[in-house]
């Protein structure tokens, strides 16, 4: 059986930097026409001139791939800076509470402090996007917990448009379908796939590590539900994020999905017997969320075995090894 779909988008992607992104940027390349690429590098994404750079990085690593350029709200950044981002492209500011996760010690250790930022963003347009973990609390309820903090920009900034990403647990699924519209979410393909019994009911699997933890079975299918509702409040975000492998033995926070992404997504949408809302949320939800066009070129899933590469260029993929159920057969740009 093929599956074709309106090229998909990936709206939660890391790529790192140097020799690493040219491994990786190649393989989202496969299967996705465009990507919302975090900002969380070293040094961060922070002025226009290092948004320009990163963005010529990407796109001569990946040619075909269009990225889709945020920057890092850190403590010090001048509101004319986000304003110069801006023009320079960019479409989204990242917000990290300090030490949540990967690169995020510069981060904001109360939420109040950054409402300066927030401001230009609402004023310029552009998209809030949240790491919501509160770091303070224990690590499976640290999403939960944080939802209040963005009950408070909610308040505060009437029309700034916000992206709770990665969600991980019901609560974050009932909050965002409550908020207003211009509230919405990513979902990733391991949070949907997998359960916290993946990651320690057995052996550790260190390669399905991530922050935020992926959750218990209730969670996972309160995760499903929403991904295959149909509500355009929930799309695709990878949240692939490639570590060596020697980092991720000594416990990386980090899910390298790229290449398996879109096979895992569309067995979940095949068990859940929505196959039909697959094109909807990988391919035109978060577009129109964000204002983009939605792609005009197509990708081709087929259901034919994919055996997972144990190592891209040293790079573990999730499920490396295994034998997946579907495949990438072809993305053609239009």
């Amino acid at each position: 059986m093929d599956i074709r779909l309106r090229e998909p988008d990936d709206f939660h992607l890391h790529l790192r930097q140097g020799e690493m992104l040219e491994t990786v940027a190649p393989l989202s390349a496969g299967s996705f026409r465009r990507g919302i690429v975090m900002p969380n590098t070293i040094p961060p994404v922070s002025d226009a001139g290092g948004l320009d750079a990163y963005c010529r990085e990407i796109s001569l690593a990946a040619p075909g791939f269009e990225p889709l350029m945020t920057f890092k709200l850190i403590p010090g950044l001048e509101p004319d800076e986000i304003s110069r981002m801006a023009k320079a492209g960019a479409l989204a500011g990242k917000y990290y509470p300090a030490g949540a996760t990967t690169n995020a010690e510069d981060g904001f250790s109360e939420i109040k402090a950054a409402f300066p930022l927030f401001h230009v963003l609402q004023s310029e347009g552009l998209v809030l996007s949240i790491h919501g973990e509160d770091p303070d609390k224990p690590i499976l309820e640290r999403e939960a917990a944080f939802l209040q903090q963005v009950q408070i920009i909610i308040d505060n900034f009437p029309r700034l448009r916000i992206v709770l990403e990665h969600l991980s647990c019901r609560e974050s699924v009932e909050a965002v379908r409550a908020w207003p519209e211009r509230v919405a979410a990513t979902v990733t393909a391991h949070h949907l796939a997998f359960s916290l019994e993946d990651l320690i009911g057995g052996a550790l699997n260190h390669n399905l590590f991530c922050k935020p933890v992926v959750k218990g079975l209730s969670h996972q299918r309160a995760l499903v539900e929403a991904a295959v509702s149909g509500e355009s409040k929930f799309f695709f975000g990878t949240d692939s994020a490639p570590h060596s492998d020697e980092a991720k033995c000594r416990g990386a926070a980090g899910s390298f999905t790229a290449p398996v992404a879109m096979p895992l997504i569309a067995e979940v949408f095949s068990k859940a017997g929505k196959l039909e809302a697959l094109e909807d949320f990988t391919s035109r939800f978060g577009a129109e969320f964000y204002r983009l066009p939605l792609n005009k070129g197509e990708l081709l899933l087929s259901r034919k075995d994919f055996h997972v590469p144990g190592k891209y260029d040293g790079v573990v993929p999730l499920c490396a090894g295994q034998v997946l159920p579907w495949r990438v057969a072809d993305r053609s740009a239009s």
